[in-house]
């Protein structure tokens, strides 16, 4: 029979603890089971009587967590292998909540990763006498727990055992209390927001909830962990992220009739039919990143039925109050145990800050403010970074001075490469919120090494791929700007152009040059603009042309042609989007390079000129659709 907390066979088993007795059985496994048992939690553990027969899986089955003790001789115990298979079978199966934590017992979690040091020569054993399909299994299992997120104690000479042992079980009770699957599905800091949220979800006089924080504070996370748990309560549901990017990229009107033809399962016409249906719809729904109240009465949310619930998130309270949010919750900065947590989980894939890199990680902690995108950042700047390198970065964070928000994600772009750096930039520019598929497309004919690039990004949190859209965070948006902004005083001389003042003296005052790399132009900021056949002719090395309307601006005429009938265009150019294109034709360029043609509600005749050989191998998107004004 195994030991037990308890002494009733019946009662269902919390924890299940598996460790290498001769490594750790008289020192820290006796602590940590004392204080596991202190906060009333039934554990069940023995590393001997266990490990045959059906008592060894009933056990396993019977347990919400399992807390594996990786010591220097685990791997040398059949027994103890056999227990992690069988914890990692059931962590593999999706619909199964099981939670596993490792504890890095004065042994490199790498060497548990790649099996490497004393565990090479534990394997090497075991196959030369036990079956192979055995350790097989066992090394297959060995590798995942080492590249699972854990905690890495040092031993009693670290002078935090104790602490650790504490740290530990008050992690392991959170985790029992919110059923979170696994460590790697950990949303830190959160918890009691949470909570509190969902008591306002039920209060029925509640109708409209907002979110409000700062930038980088996680009010899309928590918005989305509420959503996620309340879901299922609701007829319909959805996560409409980025509104306010969404609204400039295609209008009011036509998310408004997305949203709804989602919500009613098909597109409805605007008027009486799909108000009543709507009154008889329990609906839940997110609107993310809204910066006018205007863009959530628009979408007609007075209509839905009883009991549906909206959530906002916004940086501006005021917006929320105008937008009439019936409760108000600001999103808090994460507390320094919390910031520890998240800072660690990317900076070592850990869920504490080894003993060696403890005083240096309170500065970038202390820095970050408690933002939980800064402390991502940050983490994933200095992974795998040597302690002389971390120094470095502390330096140069006190020769900043004030805290800066800007500084942290400024110097993220360090261990990035040129072309990355550039991939960057055209994102934060030019090709924020547009579809994935086709930005790659683009990016991949100019950058060899675009699709990589784009992942390195993501995997540093410097961009963000959602809903088959790629993009990032506002303040990464601002800091890439301010990066090209700082390239010149001389508008002409910086790579890229997306402010409408900008684009209009450039334009009007003749003063392109080949330093030009793209151009971005939102209408609803420009009164007119008026372009002569030679608008872009100095713009040689010009790649992005995106000058967009709004939907319910198409009607109105701001973009001029100055008397002629086609304009230059370079044969740089991998990407053209002009809606209400002024001209008759497009000519004067050779289309070589072109991926991306959206000519929209244009002026034209025709796309080109007959005689016009025109080269079209790169073309991947043609949108095209003519509408006099």
């Amino acid at each position: 029979m195994a030991s037990s907390s308890s002494s009733s066979r019946q009662m269902k088993h919390q924890v299940f603890l598996s460790f290498r007795g001769e490594d750790t059985r008289l020192d820290f496994t006796v602590h940590l089971l004392q204080a596991l048992k202190d906060k009333g939690l039934n554990v069940i553990f023995d590393e001997e009587k266990l490990e045959k027969g059906e008592q060894l899986s009933q056990a396993i089955a019977a347990s919400d967590l399992s807390i594996l003790v990786l010591s220097k001789d685990y791997a040398s115990s059949k027994s103890c292998l056999a227990e992690l298979s069988d914890i990692m079978d059931r962590k593999r199966k999706p619909t199964d909540k099981h939670i596993v934590l490792p504890i890095f017992y004065q042994v490199d979690p790498s060497d548990v990763r790649n099996i490497g040091g004393t565990f090479k020569t534990s394997f090497e054993e075991h196959e030369s006498k036990r079956p192979i399909e055995d350790v097989k299994r066992w090394k297959a299992a060995f590798a995942e727990i080492g590249a699972s997120k854990g905690w890495h104690i040092g031993g009693k000479s670290d002078g935090f055992e104790t602490e650790y042992i504490k740290d530990v079980v008050e992690y392991v009770l959170k985790k029992l209390k919110s059923n979170c699957r696994s460590v790697s599905e950990e949303l830190v800091g959160i918890d009691d927001q949470k909570k509190k949220l969902l008591v306002l979800i039920e209060q029925a006089g509640i109708h409209v909830i907002g979110l409000w924080g700062m930038s980088g504070i996680g009010k899309t996370t928590l918005a989305d962990a509420v959503y996620k748990e309340v879901s299922p309560k609701f007829e319909c549901r959805l996560f409409l992220q980025n509104i306010s990017e969404k609204i400039k990229n295609q209008g009011n009107e036509s998310l408004r009739n997305e949203l709804l033809s989602k919500l009613l399962n098909n597109t409805p016409s605007i008027g009486h039919p799909y108000q009543e249906r709507l009154n008889n719809k329990k609906i839940l729904l997110v609107f993310d990143d809204v910066s006018d109240p205007d863009q959530i009465n628009f979408m007609g949310v007075k209509y839905f039925g009883p009991g549906s619930k909206i959530i906002v998130t916004s940086r501006d309270i005021q917006v929320l109050r105008n937008g009439g949010a019936n409760h108000i919750h600001e999103v808090k900065k994460l507390n320094m145990n919390d910031s520890f947590q998240l800072f660690s989980t990317y900076a070592f894939q850990l869920l504490n800050v080894p003993v060696d890199f403890k005083y240096l990680s309170f500065k970038f902690v202390e820095y970050a403010q408690g933002n939980p995108l800064a402390l991502k950042v940050l983490g994933l700047k200095l992974y795998t970074k040597s302690i002389k390198e971390w120094k470095s970065e502390v330096t140069k964070l006190k020769q900043c001075g004030e805290i800066k928000f800007s500084h942290i994600f400024k110097s993220s772009l360090d261990g990035l490469d040129k072309e990355e750096k550039d991939i960057f930039l055209d994102v934060a520019c030019i090709f924020k919120g547009q579809h994935l598929n086709y930005v790659e497309k683009v990016l991949s004919n100019y950058y060899k090494g675009a699709r990589c690039g784009i992942s390195k990004l993501v995997d540093k949190c410097l961009l963000e791929v959602k809903y088959e859209s790629i993009s990032m965070h506002d303040m990464l948006e601002e800091m890439g700007k301010d990066i090209v902004m700082q390239e010149s005083e001389c508008l002409g001389k910086r790579s890229r152009l997306w402010n409408c003042k900008d684009v209009e003296e450039v334009i009007r005052y003749d003063k392109g040059t080949d330093l030009i790399k793209g151009i971005k132009v939102d209408m609803t900021e420009v009164d007119s603009l008026q372009f002569c056949a030679t608008a872009f002719e100095k713009m040689h090395k010009l790649r992005y042309i995106n000058i967009s309307f709004p939907e319910k601006m198409l009607w109105l005429k701001k973009l001029y042609a100055n008397q002629v009938d086609s304009i230059f265009l370079p044969d740089e150019l991998r990407f053209l989007r002009w809606d209400v294109y002024p001209f008759k034709f497009l000519s004067d360029f050779n289309p070589k390079n072109l991926v991306v043609l959206k000519l929209l509600h244009g002026n034209m005749d025709q796309l080109w000129n007959e005689d016009d050989d025109m080269n079209l191998t790169n073309l991947r998107k043609l949108t095209f659709h003519i509408a006099r004004i």
